[in-house]
């Protein structure tokens, strides 16, 4: 990085900040609701330096050097990622002057497994090493969050940030997205998961996410609640059926992340993938967020072996993640799945 910063910029750096992609193993379209999630860092990530400029300015693989002004309105590219999250620093008291930011990552875009999210955190993670502040992971993270809904106009939840900040390897993160807070539960050497991208770049049109956090809302106002952390399935059920289906499986994606992670602590591999593909048919029929790629390769998964097998993410295109049984070839399984699936690549294992 520092070689890449130098030529880049033609100086050196001053500050680092890197951040993970992750995988969320059970519990989407949950955190907007103040519901369950249980997310677990991958072995890629992205790595940001910066240092003091005479304007802001900044470089990504694959982009062109671009500048930015935080304290302006969004312009639309990439760089909003960028500036958004200084924006937000400057809120809270902490002025970062003027730099220049290189950005590298191994984090596939548009595969569901939160590029954005680790953007913002390093980002954030880089300008406070650069200014000498220090915030707390849940900080950072509500602040990436912020950004994210501010700044870059996705009216996302604090799933993918959180889990960005405060995950640590070999740890999936059961997060209450209520308070904030979050428990690290270790994974077993037994759990082994495999996140394949279906070959069906993500679609996450504002559109779709939005009106389905609309309606999840909708539900929880009719029900006089403040959120649809607070449902049983029977309230589900007296809901009109324009937003029935969304609430259902909101609720019951609550109940399984807790079943999951009961079963993570059990070590019970075949509990927890009963509760993964349970997940996946909720997110195909009551969510509707899933694909027919998506659908093809979870089914293929399960159909060479898999324990469970769920879309992962917001849906519509990228990641799915599958739990393989300690007995099952690996590298066997995978190769009857994209021999049937010939788009699909491996993502992380």
């Amino acid at each position: 990085m520092r070689a890449s910063f130098r030529e880049a910029f033609g100086m050196e750096g001053q500050a680092e900040g890197r951040a993970p992609a992750r995988v969320n193993l059970i519990g989407d379209h949950t955190d907007y609701a103040e519901g369950f999630c249980l997310p677990m860092p991958l072995r890629r990530e992205t790595r940001v330096t910066m240092a003091r400029a005479g304007s802001f300015e900044a470089r990504s693989d694959g982009h062109p050097a671009a500048s930015f002004d935080p304290s302006g309105p969004p312009r639309g590219g990439w760089t909003d990622y960028v500036a958004g999250p200084l924006a937000e620093l400057t809120k809270t008291g902490i002025e970062v002057p003027p730099v220049a930011v290189l950005v590298t990552s191994d984090i596939p875009q548009g595969a569901g497994i939160s590029s954005s999210a680790a953007l913002e955190v390093a980002v954030l993670r880089a300008a406070l090493a650069l200014t000498g502040a220090s915030l707390r992971d849940a900080e950072v993270a509500r602040m990436a969050q912020a950004a994210e809904n501010n700044y870059c106009g996705v009216n996302c939840g604090i799933l993918d940030q959180m889990a960005s900040a405060a995950g640590r390897p070999g740890e999936a993160l059961l997060l209450d997205c209520r308070t904030g807070e979050g428990r690290l539960v270790a994974v077993p050497p037994s759990f082994r998961f495999r996140v394949v991208h279906c070959g069906e770049a993500r679609r996450l049109a504002d559109g779709a996410y939005n009106e389905r956090r609309r309606a999840v809302e909708e539900a929880a106002a009719l029900l006089g609640i403040a959120a649809l952390r607070d449902a049983v399935p029977s309230d589900v059920e007296a809901l009109p059926p324009s937003v029935r289906r969304r609430a259902r499986h909101v609720v019951t994606e609550n109940m399984r992340v807790v079943s999951a992670v009961a079963a993570l602590e059990a070590q019970d591999v075949a509990g927890f993938g009963r509760a993964m593909s349970e997940s996946h048919r909720s997110l195909a029929e009551d969510y509707e967020v899933s694909t027919p790629a998506l659908d093809r390769l979870v089914t293929a998964m399960l159909a060479e072996g898999a324990a469970g097998a769920r879309l992962t993410g917001a849906g519509f295109g990228g990641c799915a993640v599958a739990l393989l049984p300690p007995e099952l070839d690996s590298d066997l399984w995978w190769k009857r799945v994209s021999a049937d699936n010939p788009a699909a690549w491996l993502v992380a294992d």
